[in-house]
């Protein structure tokens, strides 16, 4: 409209941010990755990666429910589609994790490697930190492709009572409060007809008894 002015408004971006951009490009997502069969999930899963988020600086922890673990002894699992549904309701309150069914919906045996090359195929912005407990990192020379797949991922082991603490891998170690609690242990304390409050959410409680999972 004539006479009228044109209101503009500006933001100041730090000149030092914006010449660090430029010459590296922008700082990449630090994500961590939550693998396993959550055959169900509990509460130790969800303290570890809170713990790791914290003290890694991560911008956010993806749960990746596997299909068909890659283990010799292969385990007795639930179907995959109550399995997905109890992280989803575990995670429901940390505005930071969230699910991928990736693996689930790829099919067949769960290859981290597999999981990991597509993964940055999708997000090449992002820098990936695999979490696993301290029991887990002897065995990593077993894993499919571990030659490969430490120079696409970082892993971070989680310091576990008589874990051995060394390896010739790259792992970055975090401290977490010691929780005894085991995907076992609560199919066993249902199978046996014990309480498992405090043990997993409470809507996973809640959902483990409406179907009736793990009584058999």
């Amino acid at each position: 409209m004539e006479g009228s002015r044109l209101q503009t408004s500006t933001v100041d971006v730090p000149k030092i941010q914006v010449m660090s951009e430029l010459m590296f490009g922008a700082p990449k997502k630090r994500v961590g990755l939550m693998g396993g069969t959550f055959n169900p999930v509990h509460n130790g899963h969800l303290i570890v990666a809170d713990q790791v988020a914290s003290q890694l600086g991560l911008d956010q922890v993806v749960f990746l429910p596997d299909n068909l673990p890659p283990h010799v002894d292969k385990k007795e699992a639930i179907a995959a589609k109550d399995r997905v549904k109890m992280v989803r309701m575990a995670i429901a309150g940390n505005e930071k994790f969230t699910l991928d069914t990736l693996e689930v919906d790829r099919g067949g045996v769960s290859y981290t490697y597999d999981t990991i090359k597509e993964l940055k195929a999708r997000h090449p912005d992002v820098d990936y930190y695999f979490i696993i407990g301290g029991d887990m990192v002897e065995y990593l020379p077993k894993w499919n492709r571990i030659d490969e797949l430490v120079k696409m991922v970082k892993f971070v082991g989680v310091k576990r009572t008589g874990a051995k603490m060394n390896s010739k891998y790259p792992i970055l170690w975090v401290d977490v409060p010691t929780i005894d609690i085991s995907s076992t242990l609560i199919r066993n304390k249902i199978k046996q007809g014990c309480s498992i409050r405090y043990l997993v959410p409470d809507a996973v409680a809640e959902y483990l008894k409406e179907e009736g999972l793990y009584r058999d």
